[in-house]
């Protein structure tokens, strides 16, 4: 099984269809728990640290900005891509059982690049 093909498995499933507007990208950060030596589980949000790597869940289709670019020439959904720290809009969404989800919604060139 490929990495975007585990990555998008374990996704929640949004209450919504969210369809981004030009060369925008929808994408869920992925949650990276660090372990210390002695097996004590440090959660992300202890550490202060934003995640960086997150899965494509939408593509928009291009034609709006500067360059139009279209992002499903470079990207599809389920791929496990990097970003700036800070980059893009924070977005809360609900899944299907209500409980909140945090996505990123992001310009195309805001995706610095794809993880084999």
């Amino acid at each position: 099984m490929t990495p975007s093909a585990v990555a998008s498995k374990s996704l929640p499933k949004l209450a919504v269809s969210i369809e981004p507007l030009g060369d925008r990208v929808v994408v869920q950060p992925l949650e990276k728990e660090q372990v210390t030596a002695s097996g004590i589980v440090i959660p992300e949000t202890a550490s202060g640290e934003k995640p960086q790597e997150g899965v494509v869940i939408a593509l928009g289709k291009g034609g709006v900005g500067k360059d139009c670019s279209n992002p499903t020439e470079f990207l599809k959904v389920g791929d496990k891509v990097l970003f700036g720290k800070y980059a893009g809009d924070d977005v809360k969404l609900k899944d299907t059982s209500g409980k909140d989800v945090e996505v990123k919604i992001l310009h195309l060139d805001s995706v610095l690049g794809k993880i084999a």
